[in-house]
């Protein structure tokens, strides 16, 4: 297990050694990847899994080189990315992630387990990957993902504080396209267990106008109401969201249950085959399948070429910082 360290770092680690992602059966070794300031925080962070005395945990990893930290890893969750500051362009930010991204993918390329996982939290979280494919050529575009596992449960959330129902009773939401405010939280396909079965979400809300403004404005922003309050960006929902993708991806959603992962357009649904958008998928034997068939409107038609062209110009860009 690999990943770069920090605030969701740090909520993530004991959630992977507790079982939560891989389940309650399955050992795990964690390494840890930091940056050289890091490195004493680093190792206080290994004191403390060590002290916690997790019955999975076969051993802890805590390093800032590259190579050390991808050596062997069966899943590479890829925390760490240079956020946007005030003052700085989309390139600026794009280029150094470009630097980060080449170093860690080159790592994972020449050293990770054959067929390893690899999810990418960092925002930009969908173009980061593609940068992260263009730097490991041999790992499969399918072993490369990005997290759109929280805005996926951030809407599972609102139906449920909406409706007064519990969360587990929701299901089928999709977030199509990019991790950011073009996202289209759709609850089109979605439905609620109730004891006369199951019902479908729009009938339930009953209201068309909170459908398509607050709610999916509530998802697409919700982040940032997190630090406005917190005043620090989310790192317990994005950790516990990072564990139910891998969760769902090695082990299998459930029958009839589909969720929201950041994956390798095949040209589903109309959007540009090779950029990384967020799809409807399940998942069997380690491999996610797009859901398909899935009828789309004209208002959603339109949400998703919108995200599409948006993670098209992303997408031109990084590009553009790679020479």
């Amino acid at each position: 297990m690999g990943l770069c360290d920090g605030q969701i770092g740090y909520a993530l680690v004991p959630m992977i050694a507790r079982g939560i992602m891989l389940g309650t059966d399955q050992p795990v070794i964690l390494h840890m990847l930091d940056i050289p300031p890091a490195a004493e925080a680093l190792n206080g962070v290994k004191m403390e899994l060590v002290d916690a005395a997790f019955p999975l945990l076969k051993g802890v990893v805590a390093t800032t080189d590259a190579v050390e930290a991808c050596t062997g890893v069966n899943v590479a969750v890829m925390v760490g990315g240079f956020p946007r500051k005030e003052g700085m362009e989309r390139k600026d930010v794009m280029s150094k992630n470009v630097s980060i991204y080449k170093s860690q993918a080159s790592a994972l390329e020449k050293h990770a387990a054959a067929n390893c996982k690899v999810l990418v939290v960092a925002n930009p979280a969908n173009t980061n990957a593609l940068i992260l494919k263009e730097f490991a050529p041999s790992i499969p575009e399918k072993n490369i993902t990005c997290l759109t596992r929280l805005d996926h449960n951030r809407a599972l959330g609102q139906i449920s504080e909406k409706l007064n129902v519990q969360v587990s009773d929701v299901k089928n939401v999709i977030i199509w396209g990019n991790h950011s405010s073009t996202q289209y939280p759709d609850v089109t396909h979605a439905t609620v267990t109730t004891p006369a079965g199951e019902k479908r979400v729009p009938e339930l809300v009953n209201d068309d106008e909170w459908l398509k403004s607050g709610f999916i404005s509530t998802v697409q922003q919700r982040g940032a109401a997190i630090i406005k309050a917190r005043k620090l960006s989310s790192a317990l929902s994005a950790a516990s969201s990072a564990c139910d993708h891998i969760r769902d991806w090695v082990c299998g959603t459930p029958e009839g249950t589909w969720v929201s992962m950041g994956v390798y357009s095949d040209g589903s649904y109309n959007v540009p085959a090779g950029l990384i958008y967020s799809f409807p998928v399940t998942c069997r034997n380690g491999e996610w399948t797009i859901v398909q068939g899935l009828s789309i409107d004209e208002f959603s038609r339109k949400k998703l070429d919108l995200t599409a062209e948006e993670l098209t110009e992303e997408k031109a860009l990084a590009y553009s910082c790679l020479t």
